[in-house]
């Protein structure tokens, strides 16, 4: 009788996602990352690849990030002693200021050619929590007219720092918490996921708007990835509820907008049609407007019941808008200073009367502008004009979104941040009244794609040209008020640490894609690359001629234009071939002529 089988079966290896030395095997088969630490970022976390736990890592990665803000936050920021409106830092100060001084139906009626309030009532809550610490501090920082302009360093301190916790509060949460499920159900290992987080968060174009140039765009998009995740782990009211908060502090939220209905709506309708979860999501989405309108209101009445109105004679008079509004409404009714105070907030929210651009940015209007002079047609042709392309460029990618269950019949989750990106770059190139400063909405769901399935592979290589440039479209903003250091550190130690040009070519060979597919995406790109760097080159170096002054910026317009126009047909290709849509929809052509 033969003796035992000197051979030992292998032993059933773990579920890749788990965070034990024991997966590593199974990583190093599933990741090609994993391997060999293939750019700087993997490098650096490489020695915490076998870490027990990704909780371990997750402090130390949270400490490095904020450092990097508060370092980018030790230069200037817009409008720094620049008469005579000091640019955005000042008007975020100039909100705190009026917030915590005025009563609360003046708020978006006072003084509103010094940096008159213009964003939904979330931001000027968030604005009147701010000032009032602040005031503890010094309520010379926030002298209602004497404080106008302050550059006080410690007061930048505090500003600074507003900017910080707001983010570590609400952003930075939500991209943890997003990054860690998108990451399980892309079946992506744990510490994959951890480097994908950190060149999230190292995101450049982020970092030089809110914490060099300063804003609170974080604030939002925290929102916006809050209620994302909650998309993915089916928690369908929370995502409604964060959504409405994104609105609330942003109106640019709306760049989503399109997206988050098609998903919730696709989530009541398969695998079956579910009434009460519809009506549910309806419900939560109609109660958080009216909870966030809330204070508004009751404040505006209140305060008219003691003949506070929002626009005291002789120092604030109404706007040419509301003599219509008093045709049709009694303006000695209880009801109307509420009226008023709504149709104030979203005239000043919705400013359709600025045109179809105030400033040069890089998207089809402003590039067509060059050709076309727009500005000299109607402004309701344009308005007309510029929602019919929107439209076109937003309906296929969320028709998508809302067709393409996945094989448990439900909404497919991995689709979300293609989807999302997609519409946001169609809103960004179409839309009327966009700023240079929201290319930050597509960008921000287009870099998620870096925690899913070869987001660090080859999908690293479009991301990190979106992104590139995004930062070099922003440019001459940033050069306007003294922002050059930062945009270049910043922007070149992105690229350093993922491996994009101009420091390395490594992100666009990698397994995952065809050599045709690999070369053909590094000769466009690389053009890009090589214009830009010759575009700093002329820019430094070559004075514009006299008779036209704004050259190398409408050069920057175009290029950035045509570019952002690739990434929006990468994503919409990308939300094509990962949905399988027009295989589904050939197999069963074919299977129905074979019947």
């Amino acid at each position: 009788m033969a003796g035992p089988s000197p051979h030992k079966p292998r032993r059933k290896a773990k579920r890749a996602g788990g965070n034990g030395p024991s997966n590593l095997p199974v990583i190093m088969e599933r990741e090609a990352l994993v391997r060999v630490p293939s750019f700087p970022l993997a490098a650096f976390l490489w020695p915490a690849r076998s870490s027990v736990s990704q909780w371990e890592l997750l402090p130390l990665i949270l400490m490095v990030v904020g450092l990097f803000r508060w370092a980018a936050g030790l230069w200037g920021y817009s409008g720094f002693k620049k008469p005579p409106l000091f640019g955005d830092y000042e008007a975020q100060r100039h909100w705190m200021e009026i917030t915590t001084h005025l009563p609360i139906s003046q708020w978006y009626f006072h003084d509103l050619e010094w940096w008159g309030l213009d964003y939904p009532p979330l931001t000027a809550y968030h604005s009147w929590i701010c000032g009032k610490i602040g005031s503890l501090i010094d309520p010379a920082w926030f002298a209602l007219y004497d404080s106008r302009g302050s550059h006080d360093p410690t007061l930048k301190i505090f500003m600074r720092a507003t900017v910080l916790v707001s983010e570590y509060l609400i952003y930075i949460p939500a991209a943890v918490i997003f990054v860690r499920r998108f990451s399980r159900l892309s079946d992506v290992p744990a510490w994959t996921s951890s480097v994908a987080l950190v060149a999230i968060l190292m995101q450049p174009a982020t970092i030089l708007i809110d914490h060099v140039h300063f804003q609170y765009n974080t604030v939002m998009l925290g929102f916006v990835l809050a209620s994302m995740s909650s998309m993915l782990a089916g928690r369908n009211l929370w995502a409604s509820f964060f959504f409405v908060l994104a609105l609330g502090f942003k109106q640019m939220a709306l760049y989503y907008a399109f997206s988050v209905f098609a998903y919730l709506l696709a989530v009541c309708v398969f695998p079956r049609i579910n009434i009460p979860r519809f009506i549910g999501i309806a419900l939560v989405t109609v109660v958080s407007f009216a909870i966030l309108l809330l204070p508004v209101v009751a404040g505006t009445l209140s305060e008219a019941s003691r003949g506070i109105t929002a626009h005291p004679d002789g120092a604030y008079p109404p706007l040419p808008l509301f003599s219509d509004l008093a045709k049709h409404l009694n303006t000695e009714a209880f009801y109307y200073p509420v009226v008023e105070q709504l149709v104030q907030i979203i005239h000043r929210v919705f400013p359709f009367a600025r045109g179809l651009f105030e400033d040069k940015v890089a998207n089809f209007w402003c590039a067509m502008n060059v050709v076309i002079k727009l500005r000299e047609y109607p402004a309701e042709l344009l308005q007309k004009g510029a929602l019919v392309a929107t439209l076109a460029a937003i309906v296929p990618p969320n028709l998508i979104l809302f067709l393409r269950p996945n094989k448990h019949l439900q909404p497919n989750k991995l689709l979300l941040p293609l989807a999302f990106a997609t519409t946001a770059w169609g809103f960004f190139l179409f839309s009327y009244q966009v700023h240079e400063k929201s290319v930050l909405l597509p960008l921000m769901p287009m870099t998620l794609l870096l925690a899913g399935k070869q987001g660090l592979g080859n999908k690293r290589a479009w991301v990190g040209f979106a992104n590139i440039l995004g930062c070099w479209t922003m440019y001459p903003l940033l050069q306007r008020v003294d922002l050059r250091v930062p945009y270049t550190v910043l922007t070149l130690l992105w690229a350093y640490l993922l491996g994009l040009p101009p420091t390395s070519l490594n992100a666009y060979f990698q397994d995952g894609s065809s050599i045709w597919s690999q070369w053909a995406t590094a000769f466009i790109h690389g053009f890009f690359y090589l214009t830009m760097a010759f575009w700093h080159v002329l820019d430094m170096f070559v004075v514009a001629p006299k008779d036209k002054p704004d050259l190398w910026v409408v050069a920057n317009v175009g290029v950035g234009a045509v570019g952002f126009s690739l990434c929006y047909l990468w994503c919409l290709g990308s939300l094509v071939i990962e949905s399988e849509i027009l295989t589904s929809w050939t197999g069963k052509k074919m299977k129905t002529k074979t019947q």
